[in-house]
Protein backbone atom coordinates (compact mmCIF):
# COMPACT_ATOMS: atom_id res chain seq x y z
CA UNK A 1 0.00 0.00 0.00
CA UNK A 2 1.13 3.76 -0.64
CA UNK A 3 1.99 5.44 2.45
CA UNK A 4 2.03 9.46 2.33
CA UNK A 5 2.65 12.27 4.70
CA UNK A 6 1.75 15.73 5.12
CA UNK A 7 4.93 17.44 7.29
CA UNK A 8 4.56 20.53 8.09
CA UNK A 9 6.59 22.89 10.35
CA UNK A 10 4.32 25.23 13.27
CA UNK A 11 6.54 27.73 12.12
CA UNK A 12 3.28 30.14 10.76
CA UNK A 13 0.55 29.69 8.69
CA UNK A 14 0.25 27.54 6.36
CA UNK A 15 0.88 29.64 3.02
CA UNK A 16 -0.54 29.24 -0.78
CA UNK A 17 2.72 26.95 -1.19
CA UNK A 18 2.44 24.55 1.40
CA UNK A 19 -1.48 24.22 0.52
CA UNK A 20 -0.33 23.28 -3.27
CA UNK A 21 2.50 20.33 -2.50
CA UNK A 22 -0.26 19.44 0.44
CA UNK A 23 -2.62 19.00 -2.36
CA UNK A 24 -0.61 17.35 -5.10
CA UNK A 25 0.47 15.04 -1.97
CA UNK A 26 -2.71 14.06 -0.91
CA UNK A 27 -3.99 13.68 -4.52
CA UNK A 28 -1.18 11.41 -4.92
CA UNK A 29 -1.85 9.20 -2.17
CA UNK A 30 -6.10 8.93 -2.50
CA UNK A 31 -5.51 8.03 -6.35
CA UNK A 32 -3.55 5.02 -5.14
CA UNK A 33 -6.03 4.11 -1.99
CA UNK A 34 -2.92 4.96 -0.08
CA UNK A 35 -3.00 5.94 3.66
CA UNK A 36 -2.35 9.91 4.52
CA UNK A 37 -0.01 10.48 7.69
CA UNK A 38 0.38 13.68 9.13
CA UNK A 39 3.44 14.55 11.08
CA UNK A 40 4.06 18.38 12.99
CA UNK A 41 7.73 18.57 12.16
CA UNK A 42 8.19 20.84 15.79
CA UNK A 43 12.12 20.04 15.81
CA UNK A 44 13.46 22.46 16.41
CA UNK A 45 12.52 25.06 19.15
CA UNK A 46 13.87 28.62 18.14
CA UNK A 47 11.16 28.55 15.43
CA UNK A 48 8.15 26.30 16.42
CA UNK A 49 4.94 27.53 18.16
CA UNK A 50 2.48 26.00 19.91
CA UNK A 51 -0.10 28.14 18.73
CA UNK A 52 0.51 27.53 15.12
CA UNK A 53 -0.03 23.32 15.64
CA UNK A 54 -3.88 23.22 15.98
CA UNK A 55 -3.94 25.90 13.04
CA UNK A 56 -2.14 23.73 10.65
CA UNK A 57 -4.97 20.66 11.63
CA UNK A 58 -7.62 23.35 11.12
CA UNK A 59 -6.22 24.25 7.63
CA UNK A 60 -5.82 20.98 6.44
CA UNK A 61 -9.35 20.15 7.60
CA UNK A 62 -10.56 23.24 6.10
CA UNK A 63 -9.28 22.84 2.92
CA UNK A 64 -10.69 19.18 2.49
CA UNK A 65 -7.36 16.85 3.06
CA UNK A 66 -7.94 14.59 5.74
CA UNK A 67 -5.34 12.18 6.91
CA UNK A 68 -5.73 8.42 8.10
CA UNK A 69 -3.02 9.19 11.28
CA UNK A 70 -1.31 11.29 13.16
CA UNK A 71 2.34 10.49 14.29
CA UNK A 72 3.87 12.02 17.37
CA UNK A 73 5.45 15.44 17.83
CA UNK A 74 8.88 15.30 16.30
CA UNK A 75 10.02 16.79 19.60
CA UNK A 76 9.02 14.05 21.59
CA UNK A 77 10.86 11.50 19.59
CA UNK A 78 14.48 11.93 20.82
CA UNK A 79 14.84 8.91 22.50
CA UNK A 80 14.11 7.65 18.84
CA UNK A 81 16.36 10.14 17.33
CA UNK A 82 19.68 9.07 19.91
CA UNK A 83 19.16 5.51 19.40
CA UNK A 84 19.88 5.91 15.03
CA UNK A 85 22.50 8.57 15.83
CA UNK A 86 24.84 6.09 17.76
CA UNK A 87 24.51 3.65 14.70
CA UNK A 88 26.05 6.16 12.89
CA UNK A 89 29.53 6.74 12.31
CA UNK A 90 29.69 10.44 13.85
CA UNK A 91 32.34 12.70 15.06
CA UNK A 92 32.69 15.98 17.08
CA UNK A 93 32.51 19.31 15.44
CA UNK A 94 34.13 22.31 17.18
CA UNK A 95 33.71 24.92 14.18
CA UNK A 96 32.24 28.01 14.34
CA UNK A 97 29.80 29.33 11.60
CA UNK A 98 32.32 31.96 10.92
CA UNK A 99 34.98 29.40 10.38
CA UNK A 100 33.06 27.35 8.13
CA UNK A 101 31.63 30.19 5.97
CA UNK A 102 35.29 31.57 5.35
CA UNK A 103 36.70 28.19 4.68
CA UNK A 104 34.40 27.51 1.79
CA UNK A 105 32.63 28.58 -1.10
CA UNK A 106 28.44 28.62 -1.48
CA UNK A 107 27.09 25.34 -2.58
CA UNK A 108 25.51 26.38 -6.20
CA UNK A 109 22.12 24.84 -5.63
CA UNK A 110 21.20 25.68 -2.26
CA UNK A 111 23.68 28.17 -0.99
CA UNK A 112 24.38 25.49 1.65
CA UNK A 113 28.26 25.44 2.84
CA UNK A 114 30.99 22.51 1.64
CA UNK A 115 32.49 20.92 4.80
CA UNK A 116 35.86 20.70 4.50
CA UNK A 117 36.33 17.65 7.30
CA UNK A 118 38.22 20.32 9.61
CA UNK A 119 37.48 18.02 12.45
CA UNK A 120 37.35 14.31 11.51
CA UNK A 121 40.82 13.49 12.34
CA UNK A 122 40.76 15.04 15.56
CA UNK A 123 42.58 13.03 18.45
CA UNK A 124 41.25 12.18 21.42
CA UNK A 125 43.65 14.54 23.54
CA UNK A 126 42.46 17.43 20.76
CA UNK A 127 39.07 16.50 21.78
CA UNK A 128 39.96 16.66 25.55
CA UNK A 129 41.46 20.49 25.11
CA UNK A 130 38.00 21.91 23.12
CA UNK A 131 35.60 24.19 25.38
CA UNK A 132 32.98 24.87 23.30
CA UNK A 133 30.17 22.20 22.59
CA UNK A 134 30.37 20.07 19.82
CA UNK A 135 27.99 19.60 16.76
CA UNK A 136 28.11 16.12 15.39
CA UNK A 137 28.47 15.20 11.91
CA UNK A 138 28.45 11.86 10.13
CA UNK A 139 31.52 10.49 8.52
CA UNK A 140 30.43 10.44 5.04
CA UNK A 141 32.38 8.05 2.53
CA UNK A 142 32.93 8.48 -0.86
CA UNK A 143 30.25 7.11 -3.58
CA UNK A 144 27.62 8.47 -6.04
CA UNK A 145 23.85 7.94 -4.54
CA UNK A 146 21.20 7.84 -7.82
CA UNK A 147 17.60 8.14 -7.45
CA UNK A 148 14.68 8.61 -9.87
CA UNK A 149 12.77 11.75 -8.50
CA UNK A 150 9.15 11.49 -10.17
CA UNK A 151 9.20 14.91 -11.46
CA UNK A 152 12.87 15.63 -11.95
CA UNK A 153 14.09 12.73 -13.31
CA UNK A 154 17.58 11.37 -12.50
CA UNK A 155 19.61 12.68 -10.23
CA UNK A 156 23.31 11.77 -9.23
CA UNK A 157 25.22 13.09 -6.53
CA UNK A 158 28.03 12.47 -4.13
CA UNK A 159 27.18 13.55 -0.72
CA UNK A 160 30.85 13.46 0.04
CA UNK A 161 31.57 16.07 -2.35
CA UNK A 162 28.27 18.03 -2.80
CA UNK A 163 27.99 18.54 1.17
CA UNK A 164 30.69 16.93 2.85
CA UNK A 165 30.32 15.84 6.36
CA UNK A 166 26.80 16.83 7.78
CA UNK A 167 25.66 17.65 10.98
CA UNK A 168 23.53 15.29 12.43
CA UNK A 169 22.82 16.50 15.94
CA UNK A 170 23.69 20.76 17.17
CA UNK A 171 25.54 21.73 19.80
CA UNK A 172 22.53 22.01 21.99
CA UNK A 173 21.67 19.02 21.64
CA UNK A 174 18.38 18.92 18.73
CA UNK A 175 18.50 17.06 15.73
CA UNK A 176 19.28 17.56 12.64
CA UNK A 177 16.19 17.15 10.33
CA UNK A 178 18.16 15.25 7.97
CA UNK A 179 17.93 12.25 10.63
CA UNK A 180 15.07 12.91 12.05
CA UNK A 181 12.94 13.04 8.54
CA UNK A 182 14.47 9.89 7.40
CA UNK A 183 13.61 8.23 10.84
CA UNK A 184 10.11 9.11 11.09
CA UNK A 185 9.36 8.28 7.67
CA UNK A 186 11.12 4.94 8.20
CA UNK A 187 9.52 3.89 11.07
CA UNK A 188 5.64 5.16 9.84
CA UNK A 189 6.15 3.03 6.58
CA UNK A 190 6.03 6.37 4.47
CA UNK A 191 6.45 5.10 0.64
CA UNK A 192 5.99 8.42 -1.48
CA UNK A 193 7.73 11.88 -0.02
CA UNK A 194 6.14 14.74 -1.56
CA UNK A 195 7.27 17.77 -1.21
CA UNK A 196 8.84 21.19 -2.65
CA UNK A 197 11.52 21.26 -5.10
CA UNK A 198 13.82 23.45 -2.30
CA UNK A 199 14.50 20.48 -0.44
CA UNK A 200 15.49 18.23 -3.76
CA UNK A 201 19.16 19.30 -2.65
CA UNK A 202 18.99 17.12 0.51
CA UNK A 203 17.85 14.03 -0.92
CA UNK A 204 20.64 12.52 -1.82
CA UNK A 205 22.13 12.67 2.46
CA UNK A 206 18.50 11.34 3.26
CA UNK A 207 18.94 8.24 1.09
CA UNK A 208 22.85 7.66 2.16
CA UNK A 209 21.06 7.69 5.71
CA UNK A 210 18.31 5.45 4.73
CA UNK A 211 20.99 2.84 3.59
CA UNK A 212 23.63 3.43 6.17
CA UNK A 213 20.28 2.78 8.79
CA UNK A 214 19.31 -0.31 6.98
CA UNK A 215 16.42 1.30 6.21
CA UNK A 216 13.87 0.91 2.57
CA UNK A 217 14.12 3.98 0.41
CA UNK A 218 11.03 5.60 -0.47
CA UNK A 219 9.76 7.21 -3.79
CA UNK A 220 10.24 10.95 -3.81
CA UNK A 221 8.50 13.19 -5.47
CA UNK A 222 9.33 16.75 -5.41
CA UNK A 223 7.27 19.07 -6.80
CA UNK A 224 7.59 23.30 -8.37
CA UNK A 225 7.44 25.78 -5.95
CA UNK A 226 5.05 29.02 -6.40
CA UNK A 227 6.55 32.04 -6.97
CA UNK A 228 5.97 36.12 -6.64
CA UNK A 229 6.27 37.36 -10.03
CA UNK A 230 9.41 37.78 -9.48
CA UNK A 231 10.70 34.67 -8.57
CA UNK A 232 10.90 35.06 -5.06
CA UNK A 233 9.58 31.60 -3.45
CA UNK A 234 7.38 32.12 -0.59
CA UNK A 235 7.46 32.64 2.66
CA UNK A 236 6.05 31.97 5.71
CA UNK A 237 8.00 34.63 7.22
CA UNK A 238 6.85 37.29 5.03
CA UNK A 239 2.80 36.07 5.31
CA UNK A 240 2.88 35.43 1.42
CA UNK A 241 -0.93 34.36 1.18
CA UNK A 242 -1.17 32.41 4.57
CA UNK A 243 -4.55 31.00 5.33
CA UNK A 244 -5.28 33.47 7.76
CA UNK A 245 -5.69 36.08 4.79
CA UNK A 246 -6.87 33.92 2.15
CA UNK A 247 -9.59 32.60 4.16
CA UNK A 248 -11.32 36.06 4.51
CA UNK A 249 -11.44 36.25 0.70
CA UNK A 250 -11.66 32.62 -0.65
CA UNK A 251 -13.90 29.84 -0.26
CA UNK A 252 -11.34 26.69 0.09
CA UNK A 253 -13.14 25.21 -2.92
CA UNK A 254 -11.87 28.58 -4.81
CA UNK A 255 -7.94 27.62 -3.52
CA UNK A 256 -8.39 24.36 -4.60
CA UNK A 257 -9.54 25.21 -7.93
CA UNK A 258 -7.08 28.27 -9.04
CA UNK A 259 -4.23 25.44 -7.73
CA UNK A 260 -5.76 22.36 -9.94
CA UNK A 261 -5.89 24.98 -12.99
CA UNK A 262 -2.22 26.14 -12.41
CA UNK A 263 -1.33 22.44 -13.24
CA UNK A 264 -3.44 21.41 -15.72
CA UNK A 265 -5.75 19.35 -13.94
CA UNK A 266 -8.69 21.02 -14.67
CA UNK A 267 -9.83 23.30 -17.85
CA UNK A 268 -10.73 26.33 -16.00
CA UNK A 269 -10.51 27.80 -12.22
CA UNK A 270 -13.81 27.03 -11.28
CA UNK A 271 -14.14 26.14 -7.57
CA UNK A 272 -14.10 22.45 -6.84
CA UNK A 273 -12.69 19.86 -4.13
CA UNK A 274 -10.12 17.73 -3.33
CA UNK A 275 -12.43 14.86 -3.80
CA UNK A 276 -13.44 15.70 -7.31
CA UNK A 277 -10.05 15.97 -8.62
CA UNK A 278 -9.00 12.42 -7.23
CA UNK A 279 -10.24 10.84 -10.70
CA UNK A 280 -8.44 13.62 -12.72
CA UNK A 281 -4.92 13.77 -10.56
CA UNK A 282 -1.64 12.18 -12.82
CA UNK A 283 1.83 13.18 -12.01
CA UNK A 284 2.75 13.43 -15.96
CA UNK A 285 1.08 16.62 -15.80
CA UNK A 286 2.57 18.38 -12.99
CA UNK A 287 5.77 20.75 -14.77
CA UNK A 288 8.74 21.16 -13.25
CA UNK A 289 9.13 25.03 -13.46
CA UNK A 290 8.11 26.99 -10.50
CA UNK A 291 4.73 28.69 -10.78
CA UNK A 292 3.64 31.99 -10.45
CA UNK A 293 0.29 32.30 -10.05
CA UNK A 294 0.01 35.56 -7.33
CA UNK A 295 -1.94 37.39 -10.01
CA UNK A 296 -4.78 35.16 -9.44
CA UNK A 297 -5.56 36.12 -5.91
CA UNK A 298 -6.40 39.46 -5.45
CA UNK A 299 -6.22 39.78 -1.47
Amino acid sequence: MVVGRFAPSPSGRMHLGNVFTALIAWLSVRSQQGRMLLRIEDLDPDRSKPQYIDALRRDLQWLGLDWDEEMPLQSQRSDIYDCYFHRLPVYPCFCTRNELHSASAPHAADGSFLYAGTCRGLSAEEIATQVRKPSWRVALNEGCVSFTDRVYGMIREDPSKSCGDFILRRADGVYAYQLAVVCDDALGGVTEVVRGRDLLSSTARQIWLYRALGFPTPEFCHVPLLVAPDGRRLSKREKDLDLEHLQQHYTAEDLIGKLAYSIGLTENSSPISPRELIPLFRWDRIPNQDISIMEQFHV
